[in-house]
């Protein structure tokens, strides 16, 4: 994990924060859910979505020019299965948090018929 971290380069630091933020959204969200929690949380995925790609894409432009100047293709093959660690500790994080979405959901619904089943 660490290695793979220092693969993906300086984008990593920004998706994990964000990341980071996303899933104690969740887990609030799967302990009490609400809907305006939700919103944050469909928010916060497009932000750490786009985190994980802007990591992606500057470190295959770097990429890009330094294999292109130095002639060489088989840098470029490195250095963008490098940047793809961006892409892939974003869709780490975006699992995670919507296993939580998905718990609160799944507790929320069973509150709301538990609430509809009792009613008078």
């Amino acid at each position: 994990m660490g290695e793979s971290f220092r693969l993906g380069g300086w984008g990593m630091y920004p998706t994990t924060i964000l990341g980071l933020v996303l899933i104690i959204t969740a887990i609030r969200f799967a302990i009490d859910p609400s809907a305006r929690a939700r919103g944050v949380i469909r928010a916060m995925t497009v932000v750490v979505a786009f985190s994980g790609l802007l990591g992606f894409v500057t470190g295959s432009i770097k990429t890009l020019i330094a294999a292109g100047e130095a002639g060489r293709f088989d840098l470029a093959l490195i250095g963008l299965g490098e940047s793809l660690h961006n892409v892939s500790l974003a869709l780490v994080i975006l699992v995670l948090a919507w296993i939580g979405v998905a718990i609160g959901s799944a507790r929320r619904s069973g509150e709301a018929s538990a609430s509809d089943t009792h009613a008078p």
